[in-house]
């Protein structure tokens, strides 16, 4: 469940880093009833980061497929196995 503070509680910046923490999800804050910004601790905005990483890993990987950019396993490896001599 989101969490949502208002701007006025960013006064008490301990307790708004210890909320941070607690919830490991961005913390919503309003001004005058409206969305204005959005607060996260390091720890879950870097688990964003590596979740966005992965996604654009795997959309980049699903559009070379599509276009028929891949080898099948056993042909990848017989590549590898005798470019290196195994």
């Amino acid at each position: 469940m989101p969490r949502i503070v208002p701007i006025k509680d960013l006064k008490n910046t301990a307790a708004i880093s210890e909320l941070c923490h607690r919830v490991s999800e961005p913390v919503f804050v309003t001004k005058n009833g409206y969305e204005d910004m959005v607060m996260m601790s390091m720890e879950a905005y870097e688990r964003l980061l590596k979740k966005f990483e992965l996604y654009s890993s795997l959309l980049l990987s699903e559009k070379e497929f599509n276009a028929g950019n891949y080898k099948e396993a056993n042909a990848s490896l017989s590549d590898i196995r005798s470019k290196y001599g195994l």
